[in-house]
């Protein structure tokens, strides 16, 4: 794989970053230097407890009445009260779910779009209310970026809408809100962070602009993950992989994910299995298929993650997937309650994904998704 030095990219990012400990508690302040009266915070049900860590007296306005991988009867729900409310500045408080949500219910409100309108890239016509990310785990990345995914109900598809409207005025980036996260949790969101590197690293439209926050961050995964899900109190290392989610969202801008994500989704939209243990379950398989056709990048990829150089696709997949078992992924379909007969069709529901399946510097094709799922299974 060759790519353009001269070739033209966009890299937008929220005009403000704060990171490191402790930073979570300047929220608040940031709302009132800029004479915002009406926050409202959109909070998985994992973080209702812990509003006070973002500096608000009692009595802040929230909302969680919403699932993990929320579906478009849980955004309408979040409107309504949005719109009954009429706050001057949204807060996302959680994961990669309370963000999504939290970009979308700052733009449509202000836009008199629906969300059916805005699928897609750049439909959003305005945003006036103001928008702050602050995330809790260390995955998706969606504190810096432009993306919110909701699932169709009625198709199980996965619908994105890219808008630099929904761009965080404020992203916040405190290592400490991710120490209480479970083992299992650490990995699987550490596993997205580092799934988005390789697949913006190893894209079609891959850019040496964005190849060195892709490449670092894989190197951040490899020393730390281990590290964080063996010590959820080490502070290096919990600061160490919120850098490397960072990164990751930086990666999703310009060049987004490719044949992993794609291959991943349905998984959560069909069975509900959490984004993070779905890519990690997935990775080893499209890091190992996408092999021949980026030989020196999934080297220099495995080099990176501290594992032995390789390029042939047994090697790789094994390599990928011990690492994988190692630090405690589950990393079969069977175990996670996928039925066998449900294959076909997510293999169906995966290849239509084109906005990522093109991405993919080698062509999945529906069989060979449904090969990974049966090999995965």
């Amino acid at each position: 794989m060759t790519h353009d030095l001269a070739s033209p990219i966009d890299l937008v990012s929220p005009p403000r970053i704060s990171f490191g400990v402790g930073t979570a508690s300047g929220v608040a302040g940031w709302v009132r230097g800029r004479g915002l009266k009406r926050p409202l915070v959109v909070a998985d049900s994992v973080n209702v407890a812990r509003i006070d860590r973002l500096g608000f007296e009692a009595g802040v306005p929230l909302y969680s009445g919403f699932h993990p991988e929320p579906d478009a009867a849980d955004l309408a729900a979040l409107l309504a009260v949005v719109r009954a409310a009429e706050p001057d500045v949204i807060i996302g408080f959680g994961g990669g779910s309370a963000m999504d949500l939290a970009k979308l219910a700052a733009v449509l409100p202000d836009s008199g779009q629906d969300f059916e309108e805005v699928v897609g890239a750049e439909k959003v016509s305005t945003r006036r209310t103001a928008l702050v990310q602050v995330p809790t785990t260390a995955g998706t990345g969606s504190e810096v970026g432009t993306r919110a995914l909701v699932t169709d109900p009625k198709t199980l598809n996965k619908l994105a809408v890219q808008s630099e409207h929904m761009l965080a005025d404020l992203a916040v980036v405190d290592p400490e809100l991710t120490v209480s996260m479970p083992r299992a949790v650490t990995v699987a969101t550490g596993v997205d962070a580092l799934a988005h590197c390789v697949e913006a690293y190893t894209n079609r439209l891959a850019h040496p602009l964005i190849d060195l926050y892709a490449l670092e961050g894989i190197r951040l995964v490899g020393r730390w993950l281990p590290v964080a899900a063996a010590n959820g109190e080490d502070r290096q290392a919990r600061a160490a992989m919120a850098l490397a989610a960072l990164y990751g969202g930086i990666c999703l801008g310009p060049v987004n994910t490719a044949g992993g994500h794609a291959v991943s989704y349905p998984l959560g939209s069909r069975h509900h299995i959490p984004h993070g243990a779905a890519n990690a379950l997935i990775f080893p398989h499209v890091l190992a298929f996408n092999a021949p056709v980026a030989a020196e990048r999934t080297a220099t990829i495995l080099t990176a993650l501290g594992l032995e150089a390789a390029s042939e696709e047994r090697v790789v997949f094994a390599a990928a997937h011990r690492w994988c078992v190692e630090l405690g992924c589950e990393m079969r379909l069977s175990v996670l309650g996928v039925p066998a007969e449900d294959l076909p069709a997510m293999a169906d529901e995966a290849h239509a994904i084109r906005r990522l399946l093109d991405n993919n510097p080698r062509d999945l094709t529906r069989e060979n998704i449904l090969a990974i799922y049966r090999a995965a299974y």
